[in-house]
């Protein structure tokens, strides 16, 4: 059966046709004067596309996801957007880096093009909240020296959640580059010795985030893995609550679990009608990064490594174990596979290294 395209008048073939609104196309005439959103994949007209230059939105993105720089009137994500202290004004990171942000302590929503260290696929990028030491430009920049001596690997931004701190956050680097380039063992000291804390408070946390692309190259691939992820948190709730430091008031509050499932799959399927947004065990809500929230902060240099040779471990169980290997793991077989000597210290500490307990180092 052939059609005739409502634009040019050509007869097409039924497996040729192309259909917006009720409108029958031929391919080029469909290609003309049609578009992607470039947000969420809608087929809109040309007319209907609301974005500008370097970016086609139908009326829904730009409405909910977008908004527009206050000093260039660049079109911006929201999630790219940073406001300044005080106001409720949206900027461009040009802008706001010109204009807005403070010498050493940023605001909030401060989020500098990621700079990678290190070499492999897996990154980590870690948030650590520190608390009572005051949210200081002297200290800040103390600190900030220790940690950026040859190149910038450290920022430090405020953070309403904490009752007198801040917030350090490094850019994504290899499990490596944490231990062996970046200087935490001088940080975390220096940080004690101002008066700040991080496990000795009610409010921090430490955020762990792991680049997506670790899982795979394709989106598909990606969100298998991550399910695994999802899955052994939930499977092993109990130990990882123990070695999270957290508890259950402050899981529920910061990091709340999605509850267990039978295979990896209805894990991902639960977590996504949860509608539990970032505060979760693991947030999703990123488009490039999954973030472990489920542990509590530490100045604790041996405890800082171990968590993230703990997250490297997982991660790497979801890439290379298939959903049947996973299901039927023991944790007593998962922590024998573990050789990092910081996180079989941690472990052991923690009374969850097969039956090997080890006196606690005072946490801070």
């Amino acid at each position: 059966m052939s059609h005739v395209c409502d634009y040019c008048g050509s007869e097409i073939d039924s497996d040729d046709v192309y259909c917006l609104d009720g409108t029958v196309m031929c391919e080029d005439c469909y290609d003309e004067n049609t578009r992607e959103c470039d947000c969420c994949g809608t087929r809109i007209w040309n007319d209907d596309d609301v974005g500008d230059d370097d970016i086609c939105l139908c009326s829904y993105c730009r409405e909910n996801h977008y908004t527009v720089c206050e000093d260039c009137g660049r079109l911006i994500h929201e999630d790219n957007a940073y406001y300044d202290d005080g106001d409720d004004y949206p900027y461009c990171h040009s802008c706001y880096c010109e204009n807005c942000s403070d010498k050493y302590i940023h605001n909030y929503s401060y989020k500098p093009e990621p700079i990678f260290y290190g070499n492999g696929n897996m990154f980590f990028g870690v948030e650590l909240e520190i608390d009572s030491g005051g949210r200081c430009e002297d200290n800040a920049e103390i600190l900030l020296d220790i940690a950026n001596r040859n190149d910038e690997r450290m920022y430090i931004k405020s953070d309403g959640s904490l009752n007198c701190g801040m917030e350090l956050v490094t850019h994504p680097m290899s499990l490596d580059f944490h231990i062996n380039e970046m200087p935490w063992l001088d940080i975390v000291s220096k940080a004690v010795s101002l008066g700040y804390r991080s496990h000795n408070t009610t409010t921090c946390g430490l955020h762990v985030h792991v680049n997506r692309s670790a899982f795979g190259d394709c989106r598909e691939t990606q969100e298998m893995c991550i399910s695994r992820v999802l899955f052994f948190i939930e499977r092993f709730w109990q130990e990882m609550l123990k070695f999270s430091r957290r508890t259950e008031a402050q899981i529920n509050h910061w990091a709340a679990r999605y509850g267990i499932k039978d295979t990896p799959e209805q894990v991902m399927d639960n977590a996504k009608s949860t509608g539990r947004g970032r505060y979760a065990c693991i947030n999703l809500c990123n488009y490039t990064t999954i973030e472990f929230r489920i542990f509590r902060g530490t100045l604790k240099y041996n405890t800082l490594i171990a968590t993230l040779q703990m997250v490297e471990k997982i991660c790497e169980l979801a890439v290379t174990k298939t959903d049947e290997e996973l299901t039927a793991l023991s944790w007593p077989e998962f922590a024998e596979s573990i050789t990092a000597p910081e996180l079989i210290r941690y472990l052991k500490e923690r009374r969850l290294y097969i039956n090997e307990p080890i006196s606690e180092t005072e946490e801070i």
